[in-house]
């Protein structure tokens, strides 16, 4: 009889079986500590790591002593220097409205997790080496939900530097990740403070037992996912529920059993059938192991040869003695190890296999996204595990096998990638499935996964087969080749770090529990093009209360409040502001803040804002933005320290409010100029005039077609019609939407512009990201910064249009709210950053929750459609009900930024369509091809000419 015991790593094995770990504790076995004295190091011991309150036994104080030496071991390996004991001075904060990003589990697990979020989002990451350091309330008005506080813990900050510190009172977790892996010493406490939480948590221990059922896993990645898995005989006894029915899968065989005892006829038949199976291919061996999360790493790896029925069956009978309910037995295919180069024949010596390990995340929209590929190489028959070869690159470890041909090689990375993210795809989609209790909590969810692949040939091909889906031990490998570049003396990290959409996911999903349930006042409703802003303000529980001047306005039935005021007359913005205010404390509204993305209302919104002393630019900074010319004028004549001085980026110009200013602007700016509206938006009515003539004509037709409101509404007319004349300047045109807090910059967008068609300047397209030279990017990203810190513009998230020209950066104007058109849409689908989201959490005085670098996930090109231009197309080949079929069926990104097809001689662009593709080249030629199709190309509005700047 075999004997196994669930908690010890090791048990007997039949004769002529061979045995292997299949999987090892990070020290070596069972669930006790260390040795004493396994971290040679010269780092201070003498540290805090008791917490107050919350006494530890001698064991948990162990643990913690052991976590602590680790993390500084791992800290010295990677050329980092040690943690600083602050916790004699504990961190005050701001709880409740702070970013806390908190992970519990082993520090080289998790490494390049917590040293990524140090960057991403400094001081906010924090490690807890003890449970002890974490506390669970109840959450008021969430019955059977707890918020996680946290009194202790590891800081992580730029530059790798740690701190020990404590926190009184104690910082609220916006994001849990429990390590719930093996090794772990606090693995049932991890699994009790990740369940039912009020904050975003990135596992559980319902989610991880799921993940850790191989069968499950297998059967879920054939049927959903389409990924390759080895061929598999599954004997299970009461199967869990999500094992019950469904499709069979090729190569992967059920078998349910009564009983665990009188199954030898069944056994024998089934397995022999089974060796004898095409699905095996050319596997000479097999495997027979137990599946269920009760013995993940809890017992040996059995080989067989494929010829050895009696014994495979033997072993299988074996093994249903030791079965509870919804656990199985498996025989599967071993993967026979790809001969490389292939084809062609094996080198000389030992035939080397390959293990690639793959970290896949879930990024904005629950897209997975391959972050990072780590592989080991050993002899073909000693199946590879992890912590048993040193982390290579795919490129490093195929060559070592023989394959160095970059083609193929980009080959098997491509299809590894497919492999990795429908993995995870099919994991997320059986969540989506699973309630609540399932999941262990409301908010858990699975953001990373860990795949590991055998490379083997199939059908011919280099095929990757997904072995087992892990939480941590990929993450680790990645972490270990990161580690490789680390030290100051190796030089920078050769790849971008794999747990960067990992950070970037955990601050999103922050930003979603800072702002759930804020009461934000929104100033102006704007029309179509703003349509997104209330289907997010749903998805990110806000609670809105609406000013606006249309009685009738579809969104005055989505807002908790609706006030219908006239906000359009802005020489009254002072006196609206103070009514508008008592109109809010009538109504007993708790606001945690106010803002406005409608040009028209920002004057309006920093006046209320004052009133009702809520977060805000000062009125006189939204003024001097506001007003174009002043905005030039002021920036001019900044030309003090720091240097470079935002003087400059501006741009010479000259007021105009009568012909006879008209005349004076002649003299005073050189021509060709440009003449716009002083409070102008959507480029309506701006001209390329070369001469005083045409300068005094364009005044006059402005003089005479836009009056007031209701000639145009939108466009700023409620300020007034004067104008502006200013040098026209030569270059590439370009937008840069920043965000700002406290006058630091927290991210910035850059996106390229084509070429208008003079003398008007109606956008015709645009790409995202800039194509720039990365020093002339970074000089745009500064350049808009101190235009905005120049203006006073401290705190929102702005739009900055300028001008590249061969001297620099020129300012053409600044928009002092989030960029309109399709600009907040791009950003969120090539960057997962969300500019409406950003600039509510200014509004209510927090520091939007960002990464400090955000990696574009693709290109777009985009060119804008004109009723004058498309009006045929638009009602017919092109319609709004084609175009966005296409966009639902991912071909197109639609934007629709006006309601009629109206054409008149003061218009702003009907829709926006854009392609995305891996380069901006790919993108381009999707979409000319999609323009001529539709009839959006013509001879009068050549597309090709406007995407030229793309090349």
């Amino acid at each position: 009889m075999i004997h196994l015991d669930p908690l010890s790593p090791e048990w007997d094995c039949p004769l002529g079986s061979k045995d292997l770990e299949e999987e090892e504790c990070p020290w070596g076995g069972g669930s006790g500590l260390p040795p004493p004295g396994c971290f040679p190091g010269s780092w201070r011991h003498d540290v805090g790591l008791d917490c107050k309150g919350s006494p530890e036994g001698a064991e948990a104080q162990a643990g913690t002593v052991y976590y602590y030496s680790l993390l500084q071991s791992c800290l010295q390996q990677a050329g980092l220097p040690e943690t600083q004991d602050r916790s004699q001075v504990p961190r005050t904060g701001c709880p409740g409205a702070e970013v806390t990003l908190c992970i519990l589990g082993s520090p080289s697990t998790f490494l390049s997790v917590l040293l990524e979020g140090g960057v991403q989002s400094p001081g906010n990451m924090l490690l807890c080496l003890s449970p002890a350091w974490l506390t669970k309330v109840p959450a008021p008005g969430q019955p059977g939900e707890a918020a996680l506080l946290v009194s202790k813990a590891v800081s992580f900050h730029p530059g790798g530097l740690t701190f020990l510190d404590d926190f009184v009172p104690p910082r609220r977790a916006t994001y849990f990740l429990a390590g719930l892996g093996l090794g772990s010493c606090w693995g049932r406490e991890a699994a009790e403070l990740a369940r039912d939480l009020t904050c975003p948590t990135g596992a559980s221990a319902e989610l991880a037992r799921l993940l850790e059922d191989r069968l499950l896993t297998r059967r879920l990645l054939a049927q959903q996912g389409g990924v390759v898995v080895p061929a598999t005989l599954a004997f299970t006894y009461k199967p869990p529920v999500l094992l019950r029915g469904g499709d069979a899968s090729q190569g992967l065989r059920l078998v349910e059993l009564s009983g665990k005892e009188g199954q030898e006829t069944l056994v024998k038949e089934e397995v022999g059938a089974f060796l004898l199976s095409e699905a095996l291919g050319d596997a000479l061996q097999v495997a027979v192991k137990l599946s269920g999360w009760r013995w993940r790493g809890r017992q040996a790896l059995r080989l067989y040869p494929r010829t050895e029925l009696g014994t495979v069956v033997d072993t299988v009978l074996a093994l249903l003695e030791k079965l509870e309910e919804e656990e199985s037995v498996l025989v599967e295919a071993v993967c026979p190890p790809a001969r490389l180069p292939f084809p062609g024949s094996p080198p000389p010596g030992p035939e080397l296999a390959v293990r690639i390990c793959a970290v896949v995340c879930r990024t904005q929209g629950d897209r997975p996204l391959l972050s990072k590929v780590v592989c080991g190489v050993g002899r073909g028959d000693r199946p590879l595990r992890h912590q048993s070869s040193l982390p290579l690159t795919l490129e490093v470890a195929l060559a070592q096998c023989g394959l160095g041909e970059a083609a193929q090689v980009a080959v098997v990375r491509r299809r590894v990638k497919a492999a990795a993210e429908a993995a995870l795809a099919a994991v997320l989609a059986l969540e989506t499935g699973l309630s609540a209790e399932q999941r262990g909590g409301r908010r858990a969810r699975t953001d990373f996964l860990g795949v590991d692949f055998a490379l083997t040939v199939a059908g011919g091909a280099l095929t990757p087969v997904a072995l087992e889906l892990n939480g941590c031990l990929c993450l680790e490998a990645c972490g270990a080749l990161e580690g490789l570049w680390a030290a100051p003396r190796r030089g920078p990290a050769a790849e971008a770090a794999a747990a960067a959409p990992l950070v970037e996911t955990m601050l999103r999903r922050s930003a979603r529990c800072l702002m759930e349930g804020r009461q934000l006042l929104l100033i102006g409703a704007g029309g179509v093009s703003k349509k997104f802003v209330w289907e997010a303000a749903r998805d990110y529980g806000l609670k809105l209360h609406l000013v606006e001047s249309d009685p009738n306005h579809f969104a005055s039935q989505l807002v908790q409040t609706f006030i219908h005021f006239d906000v359009t007359e802005h020489r009254r913005d002072e006196e609206n502001a103070r009514l508008l205010a008592e109109l809010v404390r009538a109504r007993g509204l708790q606001l945690d803040g106010c803002f406005s993305y409608w040009d028209d209302c920002l004057v309006l919104t920093a006046l209320l804002c004052q009133e009702l002393g809520l977060p805000c630019n000062p009125p006189a900074a939204m003024r001097l933005a506001k007003q174009k010319s002043r905005t030039q004028l002021h920036l001019l004549r900044r030309h003090g320290p720091p240097w470079p001085a935002p003087s400059l980026h501006a741009v010479p110009c000259c007021p105009l409010e009568s012909e006879a200013d008209v005349e004076r602007a002649v003299r005073q700016v050189p021509l060709p100029g440009v003449m716009k509206l002083e409070f102008g938006a959507g480029a309506v009515g701006v001209r390329l005039v070369e001469d005083a003539p045409q300068c005094h004509e364009h005044f006059s037709r402005i003089a005479r077609d836009l009056q007031g409101e209701a000639d145009h509404p939108g466009i700023g007319l409620g300020w007034g019609n004067a104008m502006l004349l200013m040098e026209f300047v030569e270059g590439t045109e370009h937008d840069v939407d920043l965000v700002l807090f406290g006058g630091r910059l927290l991210a910035a967008f850059v996106s390229d512009n084509g070429p208008t068609r003079l003398p008007g300047f109606t956008e015709t397209a645009a790409c995202m990201p800039t194509g720039l030279a990365p020093e002339q990017e970074a000089q745009l990203v500064q350049a808009a910064f101190r235009c905005c810190l120049g203006c006073g513009l401290l705190d929102g998230v702005f739009n900055v249009e300028l001008k590249l020209t061969r001297a620099g950066p020129r300012l053409i104007e600044i928009n002092p709210r989030m960029g309109g058109f399709y600009l907040r849409d791009w950003i969120l689908e090539l960057y997962g950053v969300d500019l409406f989201l950003a600039a509510a959490m200014v509004a209510c005085g927090l520091r939007p929750a960002l990464p400090t670098h955000p990696r574009a996930r693709g290109h777009l090109v985009g060119v804008m459609c004109l009723v004058s231009q498309h009006l045929q197309a638009l009602s017919s080949t092109a319609s709004r009900e084609t175009l966005q079929g296409l966009h639902d069926r991912g071909l197109l990104r639609f934007n629709q930024l006006e309601e009629a097809l109206v054409p008149g001689e003061y218009e702003e662009p009907y829709c926006s369509v854009a392609c995305a593709g891996p380069s901006p080249a790919e993108a381009r030629l999707r979409l000319l091809g999609l323009c001529q199709g539709l009839g959006i190309d013509g001879p009068q509005y050549p597309v090709a000419h406007f995407l030229s700047h793309f090349k």
